[in-house]
């Protein structure tokens, strides 16, 4: 007779420490291996830009047109991903690496570098024609970082110098594009030519903060693999915020019909940082979109200056003609103590944040209202979490 494991044997413990290894370690090479596709695909997307540029009677005037066109185009049927910005970037990604090389070092171990410069052109573009005939697949294997390092890279790096040793360091010390980050605006890579001590400075620098570290589900979620694969990225930090964001939707849609919904877990990009919005609004008295973020913790001053990041995004980006500049509502929900705050700054006149003050709801009432959410919500989580009482 077969006998059966118990559940709560080590054996079992093991198993599902052994298979969670397992997911893990398949969920982070199925990121990277779109990873790699991906930025294989922006490269040669860059390259047949410039190419068609280059076809053109006046370039500069034509090469804008074209990425407007093409960034038009390219959205209504694939989506985000392709606005005029990225088509910008994707064309500077090729233009930055003209020519990729895969070198080999023979020191035992294999090391991918790329590089490219002046002295590399006959190689490079020997290396380009073959890349020219090449597979998709066959030339992803040229590009041995992640696309967000290269954004990195392109727009952050100072010089061709300091770019390629950011390459050549994120590759050898497998940095994550936090630590990438971290070390560009450290400024290593000068601190390192200035240091009498290289050595010790590269073997400093290689060192991991835990807040380095992207988990598998950081990669596989990471905003700009799902905006390639054109894959919706809704969600919200923890139940908790989620279900008090829902409650905070249909509560403002009952106060009146002075509120219009417009979106929620709106996405937006700026320099190379993606963010977030909970809610966004329209009020329809005040005609101007309100923006509300909420965090579950305490009110700080940060919370207030990415509300004017959020802010000044909007005005650019999602205000349209002939509405009012948009208002920011923070919510901060810690435990026993809510606080609602509007954000007014940048409104053109006395009169109108005059006017907004009194058309939006109560910063009290607010507060109120997402601190009795809370506790009903943790009520009704901490009741379902107690064990069933003896019979």
């Amino acid at each position: 007779m077969t006998s059966v494991r118990r559940f709560g044997d080590p054996g079992y413990s093991a198993l599902v420490k052994d298979l969670s290894g397992l997911l893990e370690s398949a969920r982070r090479a199925a990121a990277r291996t779109v990873n790699t596709v991906m930025t294989a695909t922006y490269w040669e997307i860059g390259r047949r830009i410039v190419e068609h540029e280059q076809g053109g009677a006046k370039r500069a005037a034509y090469g804008k047109e074209l990425v407007r066109r093409l960034a038009r185009d390219l959205t209504a049927r694939f989506g985000r991903g392709f606005g005029v910005d990225n088509l910008e970037l994707i064309r500077a990604f090729h233009l930055t690496y003209p020519s990729v090389q895969i070198r080999q070092a023979v020191s035992g171990k294999s090391e991918s570098v790329i590089r490219k410069s002046a002295s590399d052109q006959a190689v490079g573009q020997k290396s380009e024609s073959l890349i020219r005939k090449s597979s998709l697949g066959e030339l992803a294997g040229q590009f041995p970082l992640p696309w967000t390092h290269y954004v990195h890279l392109i727009r952050r790096a100072r010089s061709a110098e300091a770019r390629h040793f950011y390459e050549v360091e994120a590759l050898r010390r497998g940095w994550s594009v936090r630590q990438l980050d971290r070390q560009i605006a450290s400024q290593f890579y000068e601190r390192t030519a200035l240091s009498k001590n290289k050595a010790a400075m590269l073997t400093k620098g290689g060192v991991v903060r835990p807040s380095d570290t992207l988990s598998a589900d950081e990669e596989v979620r990471d905003p700009l693999v799902l905006e390639f694969l054109g894959l919706k990225d809704e969600y919200s930090e923890n139940e908790l915020e989620e279900a008090l964001v829902h409650h905070l939707e249909s509560f403002l849609l009952e106060l009146g019909g002075e509120f219009a919904f417009i979106g929620r877990q709106r996405r937006l990009r700026i320099g190379d940082e993606w963010y977030r919005v909970d809610l966004l609004f329209f009020h329809r008295r005040l005609r101007c979109l309100v923006v509300i973020d909420l965090k579950v913790g305490k009110f700080t001053h940060a919370d207030a200056g990415q509300m004017h990041l959020y802010l000044n995004y909007a005005r650019e980006h999602w205000v349209q003609p002939g509405e009012n500049p948009p208002v920011g509502l923070i919510l901060c929900s810690a435990k026993d103590d809510a606080v609602a705050r509007y954000a007014l700054e940048g409104l053109p006149s006395k009169v109108l944040a005059r006017e907004y003050r009194l058309a939006l709801p109560d910063e009290k009432r607010l507060a109120a209202e997402i601190e009795k959410t809370r506790q009903r919500l943790e009520s009704r989580h901490s009741g379902k979490r107690q064990p069933p009482r003896p019979r």
